[in-house]
């Protein structure tokens, strides 16, 4: 009889563990000699003068070195690279000598194959008894592995320093791009607009231009020219669309309109003459264009009397007369067609007489259609235009566009179409001043 837990297999199993510990523990009874030889790392012992005294396996096997060609025969500083070599001189054995002990310094060791090995380098100098320098004892890693990891990152570092190099590159070449076509489509917009308006005698004139976006070209357009006979031709007007097919569709207006002028300027038939033009030149391609615009004719008063205004619209928003006493009086043209749209248009005509201190606008719908509010949800609208205008009579053609023009500017970015302003008036007549009397009375 056996006691409990003491039978056959237990003693078996006691005598397994008591075989494996006995295995271990004749693994750990490795020499101090042959722990030194067989390191995961390179050690050498050198003279004060670097000679090689003492070196392990493995750093000659890492080297390809046979024993008898070191041991006493190079120096540690014989078994870097020439960078290696000048830094130790330079930098490595001076700093040992003044601080006794150098930790990881990174170094490059040359093979007998002429390879070169990325190592980590720790050496301390073993002193005597009386505090004499006797040897240098040094630890060597490989740190090919990190060296690798190093190049890698310093490789994906220059690459990413030459993607960027490339995108600010790409970027200057961008923005020097979009500032020529910025120049020359400024400079072909302007061609599509006179460059200053005609002094009139005895009408004061003001007109301003905000074009949405510095890369289209806008389809707003304005022009005021004579007739030669003592009359003066206005139009202003918006051409649907932006970009190339507007300015083309904006100069084939204004040059339409002046031709038609001078032959013969009755607003009805100038806008008549456009209408067929226009119609005719777009429609057989199946893409239609067409403008809004209001034409008028202008003949001012003698010696600074009053100027009459007849005036045809197509489509456009209606002008405002603002009067000298502080009224403002709406030209309604209803009923008038888009230009272009169909063979036969109706044109509305309108007139009125200008007197001293009465100022005429015409504007295009970027001023009514200019978002507002917190959102920018709302349009302007012709009645916030209509209270504006209201409250700046009387005033000349000058001041009523630089009120528009700040206005305009205080929409930000909900103001994000083309707008023009053009602004006639007759000057108010100075009054005379009093005789100068010496009765004191």
């Amino acid at each position: 009889m056996s006691r409990t837990g003491e039978g056959p297999d237990s003693s078996r199993g006691n005598g397994g563990r008591a075989h494996t510990h006995a295995a271990f523990s004749a693994l750990l009874e490795d020499s101090a000699e042959e722990l030194y030889e067989s390191a995961p790392c390179g050690y050498l012992s050198t003279l004060m003068d670097g000679t090689i005294a003492k070196i392990n396996t493995t750093l000659l096997n890492w080297l390809g070195l046979d024993r008898e060609d070191v041991v006493g025969r190079r120096r540690f500083v014989d078994l870097l690279t020439a960078g290696g070599k000048l830094y130790h001189e330079t930098h490595f054995a001076p700093l040992l000598r003044m601080q006794g002990e150098l930790r990881g310094i990174a170094l490059e060791m040359r093979t007998a194959q002429g390879a070169r090995l990325a190592v980590l380098v720790s050496s301390a100098v073993k002193y005597g008894s009386e505090g004499d320098p006797l040897l240098i004892r040094t630890t060597v890693f490989d740190a090919s592995d990190r060296r690798a990891y190093e190049e890698e990152l310093l490789r994906r570092r220059q690459e990413a320093e030459h993607a960027r190099a490339e995108a600010e590159a790409a970027r200057r070449q961008a923005e020097a791009d979009r500032q020529r076509l910025a120049d020359a489509l400024a400079v072909l917009q302007r061609s599509l607009l006179p460059e200053t308006l005609p002094r009139l005698p005895g009408i004061e004139t003001a007109v301003y231009y905000h074009t949405a976006s510095p890369d289209r070209l806008g389809g707003d357009f304005y022009d005021l020219f004579p007739l030669g006979d003592g009359r003066w031709a206005f139009f202003l007007g918006d051409v649907c669309g932006k970009g190339p097919e507007a300015a083309s569709l904006t100069s084939l207006t204004r040059h339409t309109l002046r031709t038609a002028a001078h032959h013969d300027p009755t607003p009805v038939t100038a806008l008549t003459t456009l209408n067929t033009v226009l119609h005719e030149r777009y429609s057989a391609s199946g893409d239609p264009r067409y403008c809004t615009v209001v034409y008028g004719i202008l003949e001012p008063g003698r010696d600074g009397g009053p100027a009459t205004v007849q005036l045809a619209s197509g489509g456009h928003p209606p002008a405002l007369v603002l009067r000298a006493d502080g009224g403002v009086d709406l030209l309604s043209t209803p009923g008038g067609l888009l230009v272009g749209v169909l063979p036969s248009a109706p044109v509305v005509t309108a007139g009125t007489t200008l007197a001293p201190g009465d100022t005429l606008l015409l504007y295009t719908d970027g001023l009514t259609e200019a978002r507002t509010g917190p959102t920018r949800a709302s349009l302007y609208g012709e009645d916030a235009l209509y209270g504006f205008v209201a409250a700046q009579a009387p005033t000349t053609a000058q001041e009523l566009v630089t009120a528009l023009t700040a206005l305009l500017k205080g929409f930000g970015e909900g103001l994000d179409d083309d707008t023009a302003l053009l602004a006639l008036s007759v000057p108010r007549i100075p009054a005379h001043p009093l005789p100068v009397t010496d009765d004191p009375r």
